[in-house]
């Protein structure tokens, strides 16, 4: 299941800190040796207007939340184009936190994919060796061990209550620099992956303009209590205060899922999907290949439906209006993914459309997605 994303923003950069060059598509990743070469500012720190009644409650943040940030260095083995150049190492830098005490770090799935070893620095100096327990490229969320005991733990907030204008503080450690401290506000939340040049993914995002650069992904994104409000993940390259995070509540639960059977299955019917409008509505009525003419008005339309798919074998086809998903109205596609995603693998989804000008319930049993 995918939406149409928007072409302006197909800059949209993940941000760990590493040398795999222009291996990952769409992923920005700068040589270890970053800090001896000028880079590109992608974002300027916002300036406070006001403060709150404590003069120092962004240090008194750092204070009780910065013990459980911790660095995440990894390596991995690039195999050469040709038997003569042989294989090489390339190494990468995020940051991560900690969730409990027994040694669980949480941070981005691109942070460690594909890695050979991963080194875990607290910010007191001590150095383990870290174990991948899991992690799921969908949500960009992956979960850490190490073998340690009365470790220091962030405090989670609930990134469903959170509203824009609200403080947000960044710790991680962009660019090799450790530490590193960094503020301003929730800009936005519930920014669809579509919508932000990211389709693959499956997250509503939180949008921020605190300072986040390449290292700062799997660090945390804080509220004015220190309380874990998202995990920070990407910017969009060439913007100024435009940053986002994965939104804490989901990435925990991915997180238990990942703790639990070391993967995840998200719920899949198999269909691509735009928002209707009437200049959509216009130009899918002029495609000879549709299946059926578009009547409504409004609703969230099927352009695509996969072969062999949950949506194939129930019936859906292109032209078909979503009007409503297990008795929930949706009027975008984010909303129908939304409801997809809380579903279960394999229960019968009725789903609602306006098909030709006529109403037709269709009962979809969602698969997990292909992996």
């Amino acid at each position: 299941m995918s939406h149409l994303p928007k072409s302006s923003l197909k800059s949209f950069s993940l941000l760990s800190l590493g040398a795999l060059g222009g291996l990952l598509v769409g992923t920005q990743f700068l040589p270890t040796n970053a800090l001896q070469t000028p880079q590109p500012v992608a974002q300027t720190p916002s300036t406070p207007v006001m403060a709150k009644t404590d003069e120092n409650f962004i240090s008194t943040v750092v204070d009780k939340t910065g013990p459980a940030v911790v660095r995440i260095d990894s390596s991995r083995t690039l195999m050469g184009r040709s038997p003569q150049a042989g294989d090489r190492v390339v190494e990468g830098t995020g940051s991560g936190f900690i969730i409990k005490p027994d040694g669980l770090v949480l941070t981005n799935a691109h942070v460690v994919d594909g890695v050979t070893s991963v080194t875990v620095t607290l910010k007191d100096g001590r150095e383990f060796t870290g174990q991948v327990l899991g992690k799921d490229t969908l949500t960009d969320v992956a979960v850490v061990k190490i073998q340690a005991n009365n470790l220091p733990t962030v405090a989670v907030g609930n990134s469903d209550q959170i509203k824009p204008g609200e403080w947000a503080i960044a710790i991680g450690n962009p660019l090799g620099l450790d530490n590193t401290v960094t503020s301003g506000i929730i800009s936005a939340t519930g920014r669809s992956s579509g919508v932000i040049g990211a389709p693959d993914k499956r997250v509503s995002f939180i949008q921020t303009d605190a300072a986040i650069n390449p290292g700062n992904s799997g660090g945390p994104l804080l509220n004015q209590d220190g309380q874990v409000i998202g995990m920070n993940t990407a910017i969009i390259g060439g913007a100024q205060g435009i940053g986002f995070a994965i939104p804490i509540n989901q990435a925990q639960r991915i997180a238990n899922q990942l703790i639990a059977t070391g993967r995840v299955e998200h719920p899949y019917i198999g269909v691509q999907m735009t928002n209707l409008t009437t200049a959509t509505k216009t130009a899918l009525n002029q495609d000879t290949d549709l299946d059926v003419p578009v009547k409504a008005d409004q609703g969230v339309v099927v352009v695509g439906v996969a072969r062999r798919s949950p949506a194939a074998s129930a019936g859906l086809r292109a032209g078909d209006v979503i009007q409503m998903v297990n008795g929930r109205s949706v009027k975008t596609a984010d909303d129908v993914q939304q409801v997809i995603e809380a579903s279960k693998i394999g229960t019968a989804l009725p789903i609602q459309v306006n098909r030709g000008g006529q109403n037709v319930t269709v009962s979809v049993s969602p698969g997990a997605f292909p992996t």
